[in-house]
């Protein structure tokens, strides 16, 4: 939990502010070779190190390019609160929809109804959870995955007080 924390801290420190750096935080997104596109978006290339048997781009390396980019999203909905909460992952339903051999960019989407209800209950109870839609998409458009990715976040001090 110390290093969770840790991480946590030096992402609040960047203000959710996709740069370089950031990524150095989430060592696996690194390790596989994720990378930022713009200030909102993140990107994988394809290389040898996450090809499989096929010669197409691995599942996993899709999904942590999506998961990073629904956690680092849910973060940027609410930099109010970034200081204030540690998000979990808990759940996560994905379709891989298109052979993925070409650069890759995943696009992060919550809809309002959704942003309303989770801020409610964030305020109400100091945990809540919300669903982050991610579709990855190659350099032709084609959607090679879709997923649907739940957090669960909670204040920190109901944490640290258990």
């Amino acid at each position: 939990m110390i290093y969770f924390e840790k991480q946590i801290k030096k992402i609040i420190m960047y203000k959710i502010d996709l740069n370089l750096d950031l990524l150095k935080i989430i060592p696996f997104a690194n390790y596989v070779g994720v990378s930022i596109r713009d200030k909102k978006l993140l990107q994988l290339t394809p290389h040898n190190d996450v090809e499989n048997h096929i010669g197409t781009v691995h599942a996993a390396a899709q999904f942590t390019l999506a998961e990073t980019q629904s956690g680092l999203y849910l973060l940027s909905l609410f930099p109010e609160y970034a200081d204030e909460v540690i998000p979990l992952l808990r759940s996560s339903n994905i379709k891989y929809k298109y052979p993925a051999t070409t650069e890759l960019v995943a696009v992060a989407t919550v809809t309002e109804e959704n942003k309303t209800k989770f801020e409610e209950e964030f305020l109400k109870r100091g945990r809540a959870m919300l669903m982050v839609k991610v579709k990855v998409k190659d350099t032709q458009d084609n959607i090679t995955m879709i997923g649907d990715f739940g957090w669960y976040v909670q204040r920190r001090e109901l944490v640290e007080n258990k």
